[in-house]
C-alpha cells in the first residue's frame, strides 16, 4: 500500500520463527513506538505488539484480528482470510492517506489493486471447494482455518491434536493414533503441515502419510523470504489445489 512514499519494516520476517513463541527486542519495541502506523495481527496471535503498545496508546495501530467475524469459531489467524486483508489494504490506504495527503491517490490505487488480487485467489479457493466438495483433510494446526472454510474443506484433526501443536506440546497417544489411523486408511484427501513448528510427532505423520499415499502440502504462516503477501497466498492456494489432485 505504501509504495515507495513510506518506509517500511517488518519485525518478523521469513518462514523460519514461530510467531506465537517470539519475543520483542528492544530495538524492535522502538520500532513500534516510533512508527507512524502500526499493523498487526491482534487477537492473542502477537502479544508483544499489545504490550508495548499498551504503554504507548499515542501511537496509531491496525489490529487485523479486529476485522474478522466473531464467534465460536473465531480464529486468530485472520491472515488466511482475504476478506480481513482486503479490510486491512483498504484501512491502511486511508490512514497512510492522513499521514500523507499528497500521495492520497497512489495509497488508494495500491489497495484497489491489492483488493482485486485478492479477489482472485478467493476465486481459487472457490474452484477448489467446487471440484473437490467436503474433501477431509488433516492440518497439524489451526494456522489454516480460514483456507479450510472457504476452499469447502472438512478438517478431520482432532482439537486436541492441533492445540497441541500449536502450543509447542506433544499430542496425546489418543489423538496420535487416531490422526494416524486416518492416513493409514486414506480417510482423508491430504496432510496440512506447518513447517515453522515441525516436530517427531509431525515428521512421522508426513512419514506415515507419504507410504500411504496421501499428499502433504506446507501452510506457513508467516511470508517465505522474497515474497508478498498475495504471492504467498496465491502459491499455498496453488499447492493445496496441486496435492488434493495428485491425491491418489
Amino acid at each position: 500500500m505504501a509504495g515507495d512514499h513510506i518506509t517500511v519494516k517488518s519485525i518478523l520476517t521469513g518462514a523460519d520463527t514461530d510467531p506465537h513463541s517470539y519475543q520483542a527486542s528492544p530495538s524492535d519495541a522502538a520500532a513500534i513506538t516510533d512508527a507512524a502506523l502500526v499493523v498487526y495481527n491482534g487477537g492473542g496471535y502477537d502479544p508483544w505488539v499489545d504490550e508495548v503498545l499498551a504503554g504507548h496508546r499515542a501511537v496509531k495501530s491496525i489490529a487485523a484480528y479486529s476485522f474478522g467475524e466473531r464467534g465460536t469459531q473465531a480464529n486468530e489467524h485472520v491472515f488466511y482470510d482475504l476478506n480481513v486483508a482486503k479490510s486491512v489494504a483498504s484501512t491502511i490506504a486511508d490512514r497512510l492517506a492522513a499521514i500523507d495527503p499528497g500521495n492520497a491517490a497512489d495509497y488508494r490505487a495500491n489497495a484497489a489493486e491489492f483488493c482485486r488480487g485478492a479477489d482472485a485467489i478467493s476465486i481459487s479457493e472457490h474452484a477448489i471447494a467446487s471440484a473437490y466438495p467436503a474433501a477431509r483433510v488433516v492440518a497439524t494446526e489451526p494456522v489454516v482455518y480460514y483456507l479450510l472454510s472457504a476452499s469447502g474443506l472438512v478438517d478431520r484433526t482432532p482439537e486436541a491434536f492441533s492445540a497441541a501443536n500449536e502450543n509447542e506440546t506433544d499430542p496425546s497417544p489418543a489423538d496420535m493414533a487416531s490422526v494416524l489411523d486416518l492416513i493409514k486408511h486414506r480417510q482423508v484427501s491430504a496432510l496440512l503441515v506447518n513447517p515453522q513448528t515441525a516436530t517427531a510427532a509431525i515428521n512421522g505423520l508426513e512419514d506415515a502419510a507419504r507410504r500411504a499415499g496421501v499428499p502433504v502440502t506446507d501452510v506457513t504462516e508467516t511470508l517465505p523470504d522474497g515474497t508478498d503477501y498475495l504471492t504467498w497466498q496465491r502459491t499455498t492456494v496453488s499447492r493445496l489445489l496441486a496435492a488434493l489432485a495428485s491425491n491418489r
